[in-house]
């Protein structure tokens, strides 16, 4: 499923316009980013929390050529399935 499946399953069930279905979404997904940039975490209740992971910078090795590189510290996001999520998944 894409963004586009999203927004049509969305305005479906939710029995709105696409236009403000994608508009929704849009909130959601920007309220999540907002949210993870400024350091904290997102949790919904049993869908799954949304955290921020500081990775290390480290040395690498490039398969190419065999040469060590050396790769820049950086924010990953992660996530954590809810039990209703995961009970659902399986």
């Amino acid at each position: 499923m894409n963004k586009g499946d999203l927004i049509n399953k969305i305005a479906n069930d939710a029995d709105i316009t696409k236009a403000q279905a994608a508009e929704a979404l849009n909130a959601v997904i920007n309220g999540v980013s907002g949210t993870l940039k400024a350091g904290d975490k997102v949790t919904l209740v049993g869908f799954g929390t949304f955290s921020i992971s500081k990775r290390e910078a480290r040395s690498g090795r490039n398969p190419q050529t065999g040469k060590t590189i050396q790769i820049a510290a950086k924010n990953v996001v992660k996530f954590k399935p809810g039990k209703e999520l995961a009970d659902d998944v399986n």
